[in-house]
């Protein structure tokens, strides 16, 4: 039954170009429930085709590699040494991340105290405004205590890429998971409601969902060959996006920065070459994290709704696109920033807060993890984003099929960019001499090396051509 209902949800949109409003609504609480990639692979022999080429691709560019460092080096390389340079000191992220859990858990006696003090000041209702105070401030200090110490770390010495994006992206993760705790349980510890055992709070620190609840849809069994699969899934897509960066992205930017000059149609050509691995290594990100991963946790913890995500791909509008892309996050940002924003601010500004909050969280990921502030991201994200959601409101369900194509040309292009202009400043960083200027957020590349037109460069009109023919 729900899965016709899901099919036939996903018809009308095709068909229209978008879902109505009170069909979004109707999928907010949680049901069992597979994920879209999972119906359309199980279900359509020409996804599942698309999915092997893929899976193709990655065995043909593995041979690549092998083969190649064979001929030319004499030794075969799979790929593990970038892989371990990308995870590099992983013993020290895992004391951070050890940390961030332990901190997690303290939370929760925490709450057990606040309701001890809540069962006494409840017979004196002018207390309880300085006890909402309490809560409050109690929150906010175990946000900072979680976040401080892995902010502090990674600025102080940094970690690898890989094992620096894990540590920031696990404490943005438990951060907002001990909001949701906090949001759903503090008033019942000044109401006298019971609070969830620990053996729940545990399992909620773990499930796939940022939103709190008291229960969840639970599957009867775990598949253990499902779990397999999917993280083997996961390893490959990373030793995929290994084999990317080290094939097509560190040719054209690892030597950036060693000579003082570089010619702007280098630049040129390098973006370009950068736009499709950009956009693979974004596919592959997508299916990684919300699909593979998220299923696999779903399926070891018996997690019974797998709708991490939504048929975003289909879509005209940016901002439906932001709702289905990656529906955990925005689950949580409409319940915790929205929602209860909006009578106050009015939808238009607090849609605004929800996507500059979203904007800039992205952007301190991405900061501690490079190890310098670059904002590309909250330009593209922040700024031009937000300024698609209005342009496309109308026009996209209008003429579906030409904005689903301009939102395809806006990835591509963006993750062009993004996959050109991070590693130029990665590299610049590495290969440029120190200099007095040097700054975490002046980015360095554009100072170093100097962009320059070839010495004999001229513009000709084309138009000039038809001239002389016609002479």
């Amino acid at each position: 039954m729900e899965k016709n209902g899901v099919r036939n949800r996903h018809k009308s949109e095709k068909q229209n170009g978008v879902a109505p409003q009170a069909e979004e609504k109707k999928y907010e609480e949680f049901v069992i429930r597979e994920s879209p990639l999972t119906e359309l692979i199980d279900s359509s022999l020409h996804i599942r085709a698309i999915y092997h080429i893929f899976v193709v691709i990655l065995v043909v560019l593995f041979f690549d590699t092998v083969i190649y460092d064979l001929v030319e080096r004499g030794k075969i390389n799979i790929g593990v040494t970038i892989v371990a340079a990308g995870f590099g000191d992983i013993k020290r992220g895992i004391r951070l991340w050890s940390y961030q859990m332990a901190v997690a858990l303290m939370l929760y006696p925490l709450l057990r105290i606040y309701a001890w003090i809540g069962s006494f000041t409840r017979k004196y209702p002018a207390l309880r405004p300085s006890m909402v105070v309490l809560g409050v401030a109690g929150v906010v200090a175990v946000e900072v205590t979680l976040a401080a110490v892995p902010v502090y770390e990674l600025g102080r010495k940094h970690l690898a890429l890989g094992s620096s994006a894990s540590v920031t992206c696990e404490m943005f993760r438990l951060m907002m998971k001990l909001v949701a705790v906090s949001a759903a349980c503090g008033p019942r510890c000044l109401d006298g409601t019971p609070l969830p055992t620990f053996k729940h709070y545990v399992y909620f620190l773990f499930a796939p969902t940022l939103l709190y609840r008291d229960q969840y849809p639970r599957t009867k069994t775990i598949r253990w060959g499902k779990v397999v699969f999917h993280l083997l899934e996961v390893a490959a897509i990373v030793f995929y996006c290994c084999f990317l960066w080290e094939r097509f992205i560190m040719p054209y930017w690892s030597d950036y920065g060693k000579q003082k000059t570089v010619e702007a149609g280098t630049l040129v050509r390098g973006m370009f070459a950068c736009v499709l691995p950009g956009v693979i290594s974004f596919l592959c990100g997508f299916y990684c994290v919300l699909h593979a991963w998220l299923n696999a946790w779903a399926e070891m913890l018996t997690f019974g709704d797998r709708l991490f995500y939504e048929h975003w791909w289909i879509t005209s509008r940016f901002s439906i696109y932001y709702r289905r892309w990656n529906r955990v996050v925005y689950s949580w940002l409409r319940d915790h920033i929205y929602l209860p924003i909006a009578p106050h601010t009015g939808k238009s500004l607090a849609t605004f807060i929800v996507f500059f909050v979203s904007a800039v969280a992205h952007e301190v990921i991405l900061s501690l993890s490079f190890g310098f502030f670059y904002p590309v991201l909250l330009v593209e994200f922040g700024l031009l984003g937000v300024v698609m959601v209005p342009l496309t409101a109308s026009s996209g369900r209008r003429f579906p099929n030409a904005f689903n194509l301009i939102m395809w040309l806006g990835f591509f292009i963006g993750n062009g960019v993004l996959w050109s202009l991070y590693p130029m400043e990665y590299f610049a960083r590495i290969n440029c001499p120190p200099s007095e200027n040097d700054s975490f957020f002046i980015p360095k590349s554009w100072t170093c090396p100097e962009v320059i037109l070839k010495p004999d460069w001229t513009f000709q009109n084309p138009l000039d051509m038809f001239k002389e023919s016609d002479s």
